[in-house]
């Protein structure tokens, strides 16, 4: 399993993470600080950031559907990404925007490819075809301990409840598990940050990775 990368002007930095773990925030303070620095940024969410994928987004997370096979659950999923990219993502990125996007192809694998049992290669596959080579230039991974994302939720009155919220506590660790498999295949994009730590350390160690990414491009320029 190799990823791609698309030729393209812009930086596409994608933010994961179990349940809970403070994506939602973080990239609000990441695009914020971005924009101060004079970029010009993106931010959307998987699935979802469009009409059609947010109409897929309902189905995959309705509580109501538990019945759900896990492939048709994977298949859903990359068709929602696709339709994201082609319509919302690639454009940007040739435009030259930096795209903050919450949850990307890394959800598929930790959570379909890995806790669901589907295996990494073959959702990596499905999700091949449907990205068409446009991966990520850095991935942060807020790594938090389950339960403690889990309580985090219950606690939080106006976050949405969706079905995945409602898995058992074993499928949650596996999936952090899923995403700890992803980190050591993702060297080169793949950066991993302590969910467990204060907003403001937490925003501090995600900026620091994503000035150097931004720095990096402006040198290759």
């Amino acid at each position: 399993m190799k990823g791609e990368s698309l030729v393209r002007g812009g930086i596409f930095i994608t933010i994961e993470g179990g349940e809970g773990a403070g994506k939602t925030t973080l990239i609000h303070t990441l695009a914020h600080k971005a924009r101060q620095e004079g970029f010009e940024v993106m931010t959307t969410r998987e699935p979802g950031g469009i009409p059609i994928a947010e109409a897929i987004r309902e189905v995959i997370l309705r509580k109501e559907n538990t019945a759900m096979d896990a492939r048709t659950e994977a298949l859903l999923y990359a068709a929602a990404r696709r339709q994201h990219l082609a319509e919302k993502v690639m454009p940007a990125l040739k435009e030259g925007a930096i795209v903050i996007c919450d949850r990307f192809v890394d959800s598929s694998l930790a959570y379909q490819g890995h806790a669901r049992g589907l295996g990494l290669e073959a959702v990596w596959e499905i999700n091949r075809f449907a990205i068409e080579g446009c991966m990520p230039d850095l991935t942060l991974y807020l790594d938090l301990d389950p339960e403690i994302g889990l309580r985090r939720i219950e606690q939080n009155g106006e976050r949405e409840v969706n079905r995945l919220d409602l898995e058992s506590l074993a499928f949650h660790r596996s999936v952090r598990e899923g995403y700890r498999l992803l980190e050591s295949k993702f060297t080169e994009r793949f950066v991993t940050i302590d969910a467990s730590e204060s907003r403001e350390r937490i925003a501090e160690n995600s900026w620091i990775k994503l000035e150097s990414k931004l720095r990096s491009r402006k040198e290759m320029k």
